[in-house]
């Protein structure tokens, strides 16, 4: 996903595009291919240069949609799911691989970011 100065020159250049064509453009594309276009819109407007509270303040009323927590447990199928909200925060970009080390000791799981072109 596009920011900052290279976001509104894509955006500047597709001007003359619907905004759903600029958005998709510019990355803004969930994994299951729904156009993220608040998290678009977000990202124009700070790239503009205006400061807008984070996500996870509590201010005002409606809806703010799902909140990241920083929590999550294992699915039945054995699957241990992190999502989007921290493999963005992470800087993660998909299609990058992982060697997982596993810490008995002290709990933890590690990502090792795998070289490309490494082998296993």
């Amino acid at each position: 996903m596009l920011e900052g100065k290279a976001l509104l020159d894509k955006a500047r250049s597709l001007s003359n595009r619907p905004e759903d064509q600029i958005a998709r453009a510019c990355g803004y594309v969930g994994p299951s291919g729904r156009l993220l276009k608040k998290s678009f819109y977000r990202a124009l407007v700070e790239a503009k240069g205006y400061s807008l509270p984070s996500h996870s303040s509590g201010g005002g009323g409606g809806s703010r949609g799902r909140q990241a927590e920083f929590r999550t447990r294992v699915h039945g199928n054995g699957n241990l799911l992190i999502g989007h909200a921290y493999t963005r925060r992470m800087g993660l970009e998909p299609g990058q691989e992982f060697k997982i080390e596993i810490h008995k000791e002290t709990g933890s799981i590690w990502l090792l970011p795998l070289e490309e072109g490494a082998a296993s």
